[in-house]
């Protein structure tokens, strides 16, 4: 019980210290599971023989994750997605493959061998770049859409691969054993004197197709059919325990069903999550089971790291770096041909090309997976790790690349002509979002004209469908302006999502019209200082009035008559007005706000004065 406690302490400790620390670097929760427990292995050695063991139970988290999967993919979703994921993503797949199965080959892997590491290496890292793409704001460009179709792709296709491995080491079926991990009868020894369960052991080739079938439409039907009482079940207890319980029970009890009938149980698992996404226990099964999948996955990659022969990396550094560049390399040359194929152009064909250049996480799975399946040798399986671990580490370098590279392309997009602007009015509303919307509508309906400007074509388009007249132009381009009668209008509205843009429209206008009235929309405080300095007259925060008013709904349903809320929002809605004139003088763009010293005692004066604002209205109220 003791030597328990100490290795789970290592484990843990290991996670707690290195995973945040490599978040905070920008490398991932991956790399930093991976730095654990090469720390607690091969540097310091608090780990052993057990590591292996564990790994196996481990496992099991890979079946979590791809339940997971499984439940954000509705079928119809899939569908919409299906030129994407089968070309795009598909050829990816397919081509990477093939490219780095031959490359194998040629050093005189057998086949079988050379398609597994094929496979294993096809794939990226779809933590690190997603959690990259969305640091960097990428996730909704043509480039980030791509890369994600990509990764969504290569989750998908784990799902097969999976099931196709065991193949190439022959037909002995999938079990799973008592610690959870994904075996073939033969990995688990030779002990005659235990009874492997198997529905189709000693059945003819039609019978063993017919229970696999059978298997499938069982786990289709139960999602559809029987979840729904269970879950009515399980409520009618009222025990926030059982719902975990009947969650592990569905993901355990579908992965020994596939077991039984020679199927990977991450198959299984899948389907029943893509079965069980439209479901209205979706996020119910989610809450419960990711803190497993998160701390199974994270266990199975220190597992990893602890298991890297770091004896071969120092025999031969030259050549297993030279082996990662060389992934790298075909990877990117694919990535990059089919980007030109899908007319991916400019910056975006950049990102596309290497932000999928790596090996990911999924290559630790298959290859430990293809080695207990003894498709992959030990010692190939060794240095694929090595491989793997160092692509990954090379990411944020890609990342680098590519921002050096966006500043020196051209941006080619293809872009809509801007519309010809043929009316002008006394109100420009720049940005149609819906902020703007909501703006254009009130003043459309007072009578007044206006003239909507927006870049976004497919915003345009939904406005004019409805009725309301647009056009398409960048609102910051001067040009743009003085078609829509920027010489003229009385008030500029500026309602852009993209906050340097409004700042920098905002400065051309207060510039070019010292007189024109302009209402700017802040997403917070910070901006609404910017807005301040750059000359803006109204400057209207997208959640404080929204706030405010369920803030009076509080008060009404605390007690307070409706007058007496209403008053409290007036006094708390100037007050804030006049505060944020007061800590716009004081605030410095150089100076982080928490430590502007005269800003936060101006800001805590402040407050003292809106708390004296409501106690002398709470006095008048009792003198009256």
């Amino acid at each position: 019980m003791e030597s328990f406690l100490f290795q789970a302490s290592i484990y843990l400790a290991a996670a707690v210290i290195a995973v945040p620390i490599a978040a905070r670097l920008g490398l991932g929760s991956v790399l930093g599971y991976l730095a654990a427990g090469i720390m607690i292995g091969p540097v310091l050695g608090l780990v052993g023989a057990e590591t292996e063991d564990l790994q196996h139970f481990a496992e099991f988290g890979v079946v979590m994750m791809l339940f997971l999967i499984g439940l954000e993919l509705e079928p119809r979703t899939l569908w919409d997605m299906r030129h994407r994921l089968i070309g795009l993503g598909g050829l990816q797949v397919v081509l990477s493959t093939l490219a780095i199965m031959g490359i194998s080959m040629a050093y005189h892997q057998p086949w079988g061998v050379a398609l597994a590491i094929g496979l294993a290496l096809s794939l990226s890292s779809t933590a690190i770049v997603l959690q990259t793409l969305s640091e960097k704001g990428l996730m909704q460009t043509n480039g980030g859409r791509s890369v994600f179709s990509v990764l969504l792709t290569q989750d998908i296709a784990v799902i097969p691969i999976l099931a196709f491995l065991p193949l190439l080491a022959g037909t002995i079926p999938l079990q799973l054993s008592t610690d959870g991990s994904i075996q073939r009868a033969e990995a688990q020894g030779h002990d005659t004197g235990h009874q492997s369960l198997s529905l189709i052991e000693g059945l003819p080739g039609w019978g063993v197709t017919l229970a696999t079938i059978g298997a499938i439409v069982a786990v289709v039907l139960a999602g559809i059919f029987l979840t729904r009482p269970l879950f009515r079940y399980i409520h009618a207890a009222r025990l926030r325990e059982m719902y975990t319980a009947l969650a592990l029970l569905i993901v355990v009890g579908i992965s020994f069903l596939m077991t039984l009938v020679g199927l990977s149980p991450a198959l299984g698992a899948f389907l029943a999550g893509v079965v069980l996404a439209s479901s209205e226990f979706r996020h119910e099964l989610e809450t419960d089971l990711e803190p497993f999948k998160g701390l199974l996955l994270g266990l199975f990659f220190i597992t990893v790291g602890a298991g890297i022969n770091f004896a071969l990396l120092f025999d031969n550094v030259l050549g297993i770096v030279a082996m990662a560049l060389l992934v790298i390399l075909i990877k990117g040359l694919i990535l990059y041909v089919l980007g030109r194929a899908f007319k991916i152009k400019g910056k975006d064909h950049w990102l596309f090309t290497l932000a999928l250049a790596q090996a990911g996480e999924f290559g630790f799975v298959l290859v430990s997976f293809s080695v207990v399946q003894g498709v992959i040798p030990r010692n190939v399986a060794e240095t694929l790790l090595l491989v793997i671990s160092i692509s990954m580490l090379i990411t944020p370098l890609l990342f680098i690349l590519y921002d050096l590279l966006s500043k020196w392309t051209k941006d080619t997009h293809v872009q809509q002509p801007d519309d010809e602007i043929d009316i002008e009015g006394p109100v420009i509303i720049a940005g149609i979002g819906r902020f703007g919307q909501i703006v254009n509508r009130l003043v459309q309906a007072n009578g007044f004209n206006t003239v909507v400007l927006d870049h976004d074509m497919e915003t345009i388009a939904v406005m004019r469908r409805f009725g309301f007249k647009g056009f398409l132009g960048d609102p910051t381009r001067p040009e743009i302006l003085r078609a829509a009668g920027f010489e003229t209008a009385r008030v500029l509205v500026v309602a852009l999502d993209d906050q340097k843009s409004a700042l920098k429209l905002v400065e051309y206008a207060r510039k070019h019209r010292p007189d024109l009235h302009i209402v700017a929309r802040a997403r917070d405080r910070t901006q609404v200082y910017r807005l301040y300095k750059a000359g803006a007259n109204d400057i209207v925060r997208e959640l404080f009035d929204g706030s405010l008013r369920a803030g009076r709904y509080v008060l009404e349903n605390m007690g307070l008559s409706d007058y007496e809320a209403a008053e409290a929002e007036r006094i708390f809605y100037h007050h804030d007005r006049h505060s944020v004139q007061e800590l716009a003088q004081l605030w410095d763009p150089d100076i982080p706000t928490s430590q502007n010293q005269a800003y936060l005692a101006r800001a805590k004066e402040l407050q003292k004065e809106l708390e004296t604002a409501f106690l002398s209205r709470d006095s008048e109220k009792k003198s009256a």
